[in-house]
């Protein structure tokens, strides 16, 4: 099928809204079995075949006799509401019933077949609203915390690919959930976040993600990295979108004792999307953190005057009292480092007690580390992803002073001295900066919310870096980048109107599709007439 300008009677599944589908179901245009369909095919075409972007590790075997049971159940009961019916897609450390048939594994091959004993507290939310899981989503393995390994890398899922440059990088961890909306594999999604795995592989992949404050959504059931910074949230194609699955994963959760200290009653955030809602906003710019970005900053400056136009102030330069201690985060701190090594390892242990079975024998990072070298065929393949010292360093730590101090460290660099010093220091709504770059680090170490929304390509000049890809281009043509919106503890509303205000007046996700081979061209059109 040659692709051409988009104009089918259906929605082009590359960029259908959540709300667009839904209306199509209640209106009975199509059924929640042809839109699974749909999506399956576009993931058989473009996720291990054709351009192998490695977005999905696993398909849901029994997606299809779930939607047939959701539209039965539409057609005697009504609707659940928004996301009776909606595919979406999950980022592989957060569980899903083991009876579905799906794994969980953190894109692990040690816990390959283990079964959990429940849905993921997000997971059982969105499937309570009708969600369906059609799939699991790659991720750098462990979320992560096996880096320095190429991020967008796990042992079971193979190498996630950006979409927008041939072998391209596609950012941190939640790299298949980013990929995978990028091109339309699904709805919508959910990533995880520890530091940038949300918000880095939207700005990638040209979409929106939102990373909540520690405490508003809960983790359990998400094989953890660390629990002072873990959280889980929406990646999807618009600002409204990542609001709907927002709405239905927040809220109190007896396991997750992070959560039972939520203030007041939680927001409809899908009132937050006011066009308006810039006018007289003041936001800050953290100049000193806008250092050595030349692709990114001169449209970066360029937005200042969008969002003038919209009504609201920038304060340029207002820059953190502990900017030049914080610089570190472009990577990570020291204090952060110490405090993820501690965590992982405990969370671990953790984590696999909590399952029902583990046919690996997996109890603790130590055996994950051995299990590794046992099966470094799967685990550890040459020449690219042979490293796992993070895990190694992880297992020599211990909870002491210096883990304890470190703590006390995050916390201060993150929200005494970081945001909160500075929102304060000058009067700010909300503070802004390019997502690429250190803007993942305050709000990490400080456990506060920051939503990324497309902003920009980079320039058709810019050379592909490295010339050789190793195992991927980290810089190339038409690349995408984000822009970031960050505040305090539970200011979700207020960053989800502002962002929903930028998106509405440049749609900047708009202004570029993904490269041509890496589109999957099946649209509902394709299973429209087959027999469900």
């Amino acid at each position: 099928m040659t692709y051409k300008a988009f104009s089918d009677p259906f929605p082009d599944l590359y960029e259908a809204s959540i709300a667009e589908l839904q209306d199509n179901l209640v209106k009975g245009r199509f059924s929640s079995v042809q839109l699974v369909k749909a999506y399956l095919g576009r993931i058989e075409e473009v996720n291990l075949k054709g351009h192998a972007l490695h977005a999905v590790i696993e398909t849901n075997p029994k997606a299809l006799s779930q939607a047939a049971a959701l539209d039965e159940e539409r057609k005697e009961k009504g609707s659940r509401g928004p996301l009776h019916g909606i595919p979406l897609l999950l980022k592989d450390n957060i569980a899903t019933l083991h009876e579905e048939g799906m794994n969980t594994t953190a894109g692990s091959y040690a816990l390959l077949g283990s079964v959990v004993p429940r849905d993921a507290f997000a997971a059982a939310k969105l499937r309570a609203a009708g969600a369906i899981f059609i799939g699991k989503a790659n991720l750098s393995e462990w979320a992560g915390a096996r880096e320095p390994v190429t991020l967008g890398f796990s042992g079971r899922g193979g190498q996630t690919r950006c979409p927008y440059y041939p072998n391209a990088h596609s950012s941190s961890s939640s790299s298949g959930s980013g990929v995978a909306m990028a091109v339309g594999l699904a709805a919508g999604s959910l990533g995880s976040e520890t530091h940038g795995s949300i918000v880095s592989p939207s700005s990638r992949n040209n979409i929106v993600g939102i990373k909540p404050t520690i405490g508003l959504v809960s983790r359990s059931g998400v094989i953890p990295i660390s629990s002072h910074q873990d959280t889980v949230g929406p990646m999807c194609r618009s600002v409204t979108d990542a609001a709907i699955l927002l709405n239905f994963i927040a809220g109190p959760d007896p396991r997750d004792e992070a959560t039972l200290h939520q203030p007041g009653i939680i927001p409809d955030y899908m009132r937050a999307l006011d066009k308006n809602a810039l006018k007289g906003a003041r936001l800050g710019v953290p100049r000193a953190f806008i250092r050595d970005m030349t692709i990114i900053e001169e449209t970066f400056n360029s937005s200042l005057d969008v969002f003038r136009a919209l009504g609201a102030e920038i304060v340029d330069p207002a820059d953190f009292p502990d900017a030049e201690e914080l610089q570190g985060s472009k990577v990570e701190i020291q204090p952060e480092k110490l405090v993820f090594g501690v965590d992982f390892k405990a969370g671990i242990s953790k984590y696999t007690s909590e399952l029902v079975a583990v046919p690996t024998g997996i109890k603790t990072l130590a055996d994950v580390i051995e299990f590794n070298k046992t099966h470094a065929d799967l685990e550890l393949p040459a020449p690219f992803y042979t490293d796992q010292s993070r895990l190694i360093e992880s297992e020599a730590t211990q909870v002491d002073d210096a883990y304890f101090a470190a703590l006390a460290e995050n916390f201060d660099l993150g929200r005494t001295r970081g945001i909160d010093a500075t929102l304060t220091q000058f009067n700010l709504d909300a503070i802004i900066l390019p997502t690429d770059g250190p803007a993942a680090g305050p709000a990490g170490i400080a456990g506060y919310p920051l939503i990324s929304v497309p902003l920009g390509f980079q320039p058709e000049t810019v050379e592909v870096f490295p010339p050789t890809p190793s195992p991927v281009y980290t810089q190339a043509p038409g690349l995408p980048f984000g822009i970031a919106f960050m505040g305090t503890a539970y200011s979700e509303f207020k960053l989800i109107a502002y962002a929903y205000a930028f998106e509405q007046a440049t749609h900047a996700r708009l202004q570029r599709r993904a490269y041509d081979k890496a589109i999957p061209r099946t649209q509902l059109t394709d299973v429209m007439f087959q027999s469900d």
